[in-house]
């Protein structure tokens, strides 16, 4: 009994619509594929607005303490640790906020601001945030903090910025180990941005630990509070990850030029 045959062209036919989809499909953001998937004074930072970074680079910008500038290349401009000190010249379109100290929140954000959020619940729950901006996404994962009396659940957030093909999280207020679930919520990340005062927020063997588990590409410390804090941190961090010492405060990442395993020093006030 003969069999039919179809033909490869016909095969190949159909699949045209199929890559067609694929290749033509706008590459807005990154997707952090999930680990367990993979076998008081107002002192606005001296930015003005400019142009927006070129495709697939992304513009990271060290404003103060724990405050960061992120820009897209479609536009889209993040500050991290939003609050009445750091701030950027240019209202940014979304702001995320932890509220460990009044240096990592403001009670009176710019109104101007479309998407502000925080990391905490003010109501007491969990704080759930996955956005979509153009071409940047936004979303978080809580863990706690250390307060008088007790531990406050889900009361810090890291929130992770997904664009051009890139991933960076900021670990906030970071007070403990993460788990395993952190992890696999937090996937795959480029750029870690973390705090290394030792005291404040977690202690720096708890910081590497975090950082081990991570595996960034590139660590940014902040948050140090004095040159001796950051320097031990910098001599936890050798030999396994080269040291850099950046004189600007701003830095571009891309996907094709993303160094690896580097320690990135920005200037400012920390």
């Amino acid at each position: 009994m003969a069999r039919s045959v179809v033909s490869p062209f016909r095969r190949l036919a159909g699949l045209l619509p199929v890559l067609a989809a694929v290749l033509l499909a706008p590459v807005a953001r990154a997707d952090c594929l999930p680990i367990a998937g993979i076998p008081g004074l107002f002192m606005p930072a001296a930015l003005t607005a400019a142009e927006a970074p070129g495709a697939g680079t992304v513009r990271v910008t060290f404003l103060g303490h724990a405050s960061f500038l992120i820009e897209t290349p479609g536009g889209v401009s993040a500050v991290t640790d939003y609050n009445d000190r750091f701030r950027p010249s240019a209202t940014p379109d979304v702001a995320t906020m932890n509220n460990a100290h009044v240096t990592h929140y403001s009670v009176a954000p710019d109104p101007g601001i479309a998407h502000v959020l925080r990391g905490w619940d003010p109501a007491g729950g969990m704080a759930q945030h996955d956005i979509d901006v153009k071409d940047l996404r936004v979303r978080n994962v809580p863990t706690n903090v250390r307060d008088v009396g007790g531990t406050r659940v889900a009361g810090n957030s890291i929130f992770v910025f997904e664009a051009a093909g890139l991933c960076i999280a900021h670990l906030g207020h970071l007070h403990h180990d993460l788990t395993d679930l952190h992890l696999n919520e937090l996937g795959l990340i480029d750029v870690l941005l973390v705090p290394v005062d030792g005291s404040f927020t977690a202690a720096q063997e708890t910081v590497r630990r975090a950082i081990d588990r991570i595996r960034p590409a590139v660590v940014v410390p902040m948050h140090w509070f004095s040159e001796q804090r950051l320097a031990r941190f910098l001599e936890m961090m050798r030999p396994e990850y080269e040291v850099v010492v950046r004189d600007s405060p701003t830095v571009q990442f891309s996907r094709a030029t993303l160094p690896r395993r580097t320690v990135m020093v920005l200037p400012g006030n920390h």
